[in-house]
């Protein structure tokens, strides 16, 4: 995982540090402390950096001692853009970043490199230790954030729940209930008051009822008027803010020591993460009295009551893998379709086509069945092409565990982050085109006789949902929500944005638009 430095969390951090500097006056050890640790990783960075660059490995200008740390800091506010304009000019399209204050790290766009790292050689790349320490307060021991023997175990039993037809269905009937009874009326009420409104805030909103429900069978009613607090869904947007923070902090130590002495951010976390603990604690003992009371087959429906079910897990190991499928489930499909209806307002030709030759005859009752989703390929090729162009994952980074060498020549050490980048990747000329910043979801047609056969893409071209053993589980489930929702929606409406403004990206934990998504919905032209 690497995050975005964005304008906000520089501020964010100088405040903290100001903070921070001035703990000194009350604990006048600290600044020994701190001093031993600066000199000792100045000492590691200096022999680092001393260590020449091999020649042909592609990056920005580096310095001895400093490395890049010059031109990162110019371009600490467009890092996305930065890095994609390096790697193009790439012959391999792989760069190396050194700087002083950061770890080695070694940042591709090849799809051979991302094969090699999240297949061919797996188990030498890792999450790792840095990642874990970075989300560990808040995700624990949940699949997403572990490796090795826990990894592969909770691997295991989800894997199976998640092929299952049953919560297939499940998922199914969540969406139904949520779009139908909820999100459909609430955009109805928008056109007749001709409102302007946020539609990220909504479809987040969405996604967090809809998560919750599949994993935990809870509704948090985040799209009632009457609660459109949630307590639990804003401990979470604070936990997954602060962690975004920790990764972007420009010295490490600062939020180490503020956690340690539990003051500012690192305090706010520890509120956070408690209250998320004490709800989900209290949902996981009431569902096994419920389950032990009642008919096991009328319960066993979402994964809460599957793992219980299951035995294979404690009670906090349940309450971890419970919160990661949240966090995985509750903004990145949410995100997508953002800019799913931003990208389609700008083309009113695609959204013609889309409505009038696949979703005009299309039944909303039909939408409940799989077969008939399914076959929404147009559309799927609009979310692919979307997800191209703005992947709700910006980049994920994994940590050699040894010395190895990437297909394309690229030299790793032991304990260098290694980042795979989906953002640079969809802006690739050698893989996409010349045509890669436009937005055409016939690429993801299949050039020949049989018209509206889907592609079989290269998964390492497109690496989204990732790919090898760690493949996304929700992968396919996320593909039903989104049609679903988008279906229900464009039969029904066309969303214009309220500003002219260009949207700015913004990838954090999970990529979304800055600011949000102000839009009108009115009713569609197209039915």
């Amino acid at each position: 995982m690497y995050i975005y430095v964005d304008s906000f969390h520089c501020l964010k951090n100088l405040k903290d540090m100001v903070t921070f500097f001035s703990l000194f006056t009350i604990y006048p050890f600290i600044l020994p402390f701190l001093c031993l640790t600066v000199i000792l990783y100045l000492s590691y960075a200096i022999v680092e950096q001393f260590q020449q660059r091999p020649k042909g490995v592609a990056g920005p200008p580096t310095y001895p001692i400093i490395g890049c740390l010059i031109p990162f800091y110019k371009n600490r506010y467009r890092l996305l853009d930065w890095y994609t304009h390096l790697i193009s000019k790439s012959p391999t399209q792989t760069i190396v970043i050194d700087r002083l204050g950061a770890r080695r790290t070694i940042v591709t766009a090849n799809p051979y490199n991302v094969e090699y790292m999240l297949k061919t050689n797996f188990d030498n790349f890792p999450k790792g230790k840095p990642f874990n320490e970075i989300l560990g307060d808040f995700l624990g021991n949940g699949i997403f954030n572990v490796d090795g023997e826990m990894w592969y175990k909770q691997r295991k039993m989800v894997s199976h729940e998640f092929t299952a037809r049953s919560l297939r269905d499940y998922v199914v009937n969540a969406l139904k209930e949520e779009v139908e009874n909820k999100l459909l009326p609430i955009l109805e009420l928008m056109e007749a008051e001709n409102r302007a409104f946020d539609l990220q805030d909504l479809l987040r909103r969405l996604g967090f009822d809809v998560v919750c429900k599949v994993s935990l069978g809870f509704d948090p009613c985040c799209l009632n008027e009457s609660l459109s607090f949630s307590p639990l869904l804003d401990a979470f947007e604070r936990a997954s803010q602060i962690c975004a923070e920790r990764g972007a902090a420009p010295i490490f130590v600062v939020w180490k020591v503020k956690r340690w002495l539990n003051i500012g951010s690192e305090k706010q976390l520890k509120l956070a993460v408690d209250q998320i603990h004490s709800s989900i604690d209290d949902i996981i003992r009431e569902r096994k009295i419920k389950i032990r009371e009642e008919n096991q087959k009328e319960t066993n429906k979402d994964l809460l009551s599957k793992m219980i079910l299951a035995a294979n897990f404690d009670e906090e190991e349940v309450r971890d893998m419970v919160i990661s499928f949240i966090m995985a489930g509750r903004d990145t499909t949410s995100a997508a379709m953002t800019w799913f209806f931003y990208l389609l307002s700008l083309h009113p030709e695609i959204e013609y086509e889309l409505v009038s030759k696949e979703l005009r005859f299309i039944e909303a009752e039909t939408l409940t069945k799989y077969e008939i989703l399914k076959e929404m390929n147009f559309l799927k090729s609009c979310l692919c092409e979307t997800m191209r162009l703005y992947p709700p994952v910006a980049w994920d980074s994994k940590h050699a565990i040894s010395d190895d060498i990437l297909p394309d020549g690229t030299r790793i050490k032991a304990g260098n982050r290694v980042t795979y980048f989906p953002y640079g990747m969809g802006r690739m000329e050698n893989l996409w085109g010349k045509d890669r910043f436009e937005f055409k979801p016939r690429r993801w047609m299949q050039e020949s006789e049989e018209e509206g056969t889907e592609q079989v893409s290269n998964l390492y071209k497109f690496p989204v949902f990732q790919a090898g053993p760690r493949v996304c589980l929700g992968k396919e489930l996320a593909f039903i929500q989104m049609k679903y929702v988008v279906a229900s929606i464009l039969k029904r409406f066309q969303i214009r944005p309220a500003c002219s403004d260009p949207p700015v990206f913004l990838p954090l934990l999970t990529a979304h638009m800055a600011g949000g998504f102000k839009v009108f919905v009115h009713k569609t032209k197209y039915n």
